[in-house]
């Protein structure tokens, strides 16, 4: 297995990304997964129609640090015009790729004909490729597509085809259909079929929860680089077990406290990054500090609680609490 892969001009270590995930992979996440060995971060998807009506968000959601590199940017919209309108906004922010995302299920991106509507709809989504391809000039365009609308239209490799014709440069697949949402099994027979009907690199992405979880589906589908999307919540450590087995070494798994002190972390920062005061920011952070206290004893208690935090003394005075928690759990077993 190579230790690289190239989407276009822009070289990716061949470990694992961290997905585009609305409402959870903001900058701060991003930095976070980044900071524990993501080898390439995808932005929240953005509206290309927002963008070209000047959205006040884009700017926050479309800006790329250096510490994030390689980032792509991901859009969404139905009409060829607007997605290349609004590439060429984005494009001033220098993203090193551009990702149009064909894939969200959710009801309010698929009624507007975008996200995963769009495998409905080969033509058009070939015709927005190509539109976004024209305006990209140099900056490699990707797309992001789910194995197809239901299981009666598992139409993946044909899509990707049509994306790869259209100048795609590379294409994810989620192997799950729109209308499981995320629920069921994550198909990794059609991300092998996508791979076998293209040249262009292939991402295979769906229930990746841990490092071996990564390896198989190397395995089975021969893709080119795997993605993370819920297997990293509050889980960024997910990327360096990951590194570690591909690399044949040992991987020594977070203590506790680690934990408690990265979550305490990944607060501070999004505190930082908010331009909200602290409290609304905590109301952003509450997820994530829950997230970390999955798989604990007592933790489904304790999450509940993550669910009111409305300052970071409380978070620090909880993680606390929480650790004493597990601590006499050990000591009386």
């Amino acid at each position: 297995m190579t230790d690289t892969i190239k989407i276009g001009r822009v070289t990716i270590p061949r470990t694992a990304a961290l997905a585009p995930m609305a409402g959870v992979a903001d900058r701060a996440y991003r930095l976070m997964c980044k900071k524990y060995g993501a080898a390439y971060v995808v932005s929240e998807m953005v509206s290309a129609k927002g963008i070209c009506y000047s959205d006040r968000k884009t700017a926050e959601l479309c800006t790329v640090t250096d510490e994030e590199r390689p980032m792509a940017v991901q859009l969404f919209g139905s009409e060829p015009d607007f997605m290349a309108e609004a590439v060429k906004i984005v494009l001033e922010y220098s993203p090193d790729i551009i990702d149009i995302n064909m894939g969200c299920p959710v009801p309010k991106v698929v009624g507007t004909g975008a996200g995963s509507a769009l495998m409905k709809e080969v033509k058009l989504a070939a015709d927005i490729t190509e539109a976004a391809v024209m305006a990209a000039g140099e900056t490699p365009v990707t797309v992001k597509i789910r194995s197809g609308w239901n299981a009666e239209s598992i139409n993946a490799p044909e899509m990707a085809k049509a994306l790869e014709a259209a100048g795609a440069a590379a294409v994810a697949v989620h192997g799950r259909t729109r209308d499981m949402f995320y629920s069921g099994e994550s198909d990794s027979s059609v991300i092998k079929a996508v791979k076998e009907a293209v040249s262009i690199p292939v991402i295979g992405n769906g229930d990746i929860t841990d490092a071996d979880s990564c390896v198989k589906m190397y395995g089975e589908t021969g893709c080119d680089l795997v993605m993370i999307g819920r297997g990293s919540y509050g889980n960024p450590f997910i990327f360096r077990e990951i590194e570690a087995k591909l690399r044949g070494e040992d991987y020594e798994p977070t203590a506790l406290e680690t934990k408690m002190q990265v979550m305490l972390e990944h607060i501070r920062l999004i505190l930082e990054l908010s331009e909200k005061c602290e409290e609304l920011a905590m109301h952003e952070a509450r997820k994530h500090a829950a997230w970390y206290m999955n798989g604990y004893y007592g933790s489904a208690k304790f999450r509940g609680r993550c669910y009111q935090l409305s300052s970071y003394s409380e978070a620090e005075a909880l993680a606390d609490e929480f650790i004493q928690l597990q601590r006499s759990r050990q000591a009386s077993l």
